[in-house]
């Protein structure tokens, strides 16, 4: 457990580590304003999307009080220490300030176990015990641990492989439009159809490690909500494919490519722009970066080889941590010329750039949500709200991409500057629009001729 990474650290808090108070305006009224935290230790995973306060209304407590926050390493059985507090109430926000947004898709993320009784995209087919259709409070009470082996190995033979089903109908899209496709150097992947239980399963055996997409089944950006479909206005339902769809898409491609999924994720509160809400876009970050042309895998740097200390046998840590706890097995085996200080350092100098850029896209952001809201109480017209509503979803990719990512800093610093940039510049086009067509309506008001005096009465 990394006790660097402390639990129920929000976004929006300003002494968070990754502070960002502009959040409640920028995303509402979506579920994340309820909690959205840091990431802490992959053994928390499960118990952290229990009990955070948007995805369960409240309805699970801790059965011994928080002591359990800090309980080494999770590996326990997760309802060894929760309880549900509503058995038998349906699924619903139970405590003010809370949300009741999950689903089993999410859900699937968390644990592995139910993958067995789950058909080929959380389809609903008969036989298969689970769907995307499910009742998630029944769906999370069959799991029981954060992670598996299994979702990287093989368990007959240890092969590295891959079980997420929405990251290998990614990767057989016949469109092959993925970072993956496009990849020179990327892993070939042979996906095996299993229907041993009555339904179709899938997956993909890898011919060589390759972490992008080991890590890539949740590090990664996906649907996994019920959804909109801004072309009509109507909702998607988790009973669409939609709803477990995998972009694996550069940052710069995205806005485009949910324009022609037709969906999105929530409206906004000011604007009424349909927007997206991103899950952590990190392998999409890595790909094309400088560490990544040099062959540089996540494994290389967040499970990197060791020595045991007794026996002298070299072995891959799976601890899955920050590089900043592996300095010299991670870094400086590259980075020859640094000290272990000299590497932490640069760490944390990318880190300041990065939140320094995106202090700055907020701040254009929510100078354009107000700019907005001022435009409509004028009474500027529809079919320029409406142009200012796009712009509003394309600025936001370019900020929410970066938020939602834990891996942004050393990971391709040129890439979050160009888009951050990018996104900046399309809240200002957005600015421009409304100011124009505000002077306009002020102008024209001016202009209007007095009406005429009201007839003296007879």
């Amino acid at each position: 457990m990394n006790f660097a990474k402390t639990a129920r650290n929000e976004k929006s808090q300003l002494t968070g580590v990754s502070p960002n108070p502009a959040w409640e305006k920028l995303m509402g009224p979506h579920g994340f304003t309820k909690e959205h935290n840091m990431p802490r230790s992959h053994a928390f995973a499960l118990y952290d999307q229990l009990v955070v306060d948007r995805a369960f209304g409240g309805r699970f407590e801790n059965k011994y009080g928080w002591g359990d926050l800090a309980r080494a390493g999770g590996n326990f059985n997760i309802w060894d220490v929760l309880v549900d507090k509503y058995p038998g109430e349906p699924h619903k926000a139970f405590k003010p300030g809370t949300a009741a947004a999950a689903n089993p898709v999410c859900g699937e993320l968390q644990d592995r176990r139910p993958i067995l009784d789950w058909a080929y995209l959380g389809d609903p087919e008969p036989k298969a015990k689970w769907s995307r259709t499910s009742k998630v409070v029944d769906f999370v009470k069959d799991t029981k641990h954060s992670l598996n082996c299994i979702f990287c190995h093989d368990p007959h033979g240890a092969q590295p492989r891959i079980i997420r089903d929405g990251l290998i109908q990614a990767l057989t899209r016949p469109e092959k439009d993925t970072l993956w496709h496009k990849d020179p150097k990327a892993g070939k992947v042979d996906v095996k159809e299993l229907g041993q239980r009555g339904f179709t399963r899938k997956i993909a055996i890898l011919d060589k490690y390759d972490s992008k997409l080991q890590c890539g089944q949740c590090h990664v950006e996906y649907n996994c909500n019920p959804g909109t479909d801004p072309t009509t206005g109507k909702p998607v339902t988790m009973s669409d494919q939609r709803t477990n769809h995998f972009p694996l898409k550069n940052v710069n491609d995205l806005a485009q490519h949910y324009r022609d999924l037709k969906f999105r994720d929530f409206k906004h509160a000011i604007t009424g722009a349909m927007l997206w809400k991103a899950q952590h876009p990190d392998v999409e970050v890595y790909y094309g970066s400088v560490h990544d042309k040099e062959g540089v895998m996540c494994h290389t740097c967040h499970m990197p080889k060791e020595k045991d200390k007794k026996t002298g046998k070299t072995f891959t840590s799976h601890w899955q941590t920050s590089p900043k706890e592996y300095v010299k097995e991670a870094c400086l085996g590259c980075h020859k010329t640094w000290s272990g200080e000299q590497a932490k350092y640069t760490v944390d100098s990318l880190k300041n750039r990065y939140q320094g850029k995106l202090r700055k896209s907020e701040y254009w952001l929510t100078r354009m949500i107000d700019k907005f809201e001022e435009a409509k109480n004028l009474g500027v017209d529809e079919a320029t709200l409406n142009v200012v509503r796009e712009k509003h979803y394309e600025a936001h990719v370019h900020w929410e991409f970066w938020t939602a990512s834990t891996a942004r800093t050393p990971h391709n610093p040129k890439l979050a500057d160009e888009s951050i940039n990018k996104g900046m510049v399309i809240s200002q086009d957005a600015i421009k629009i409304l100011d124009d067509a505000m002077a306009k309506k002020r102008t024209l008001a001016v202009a209007a001729p007095a009406p005429a005096p009201a007839a003296a009465p007879k």
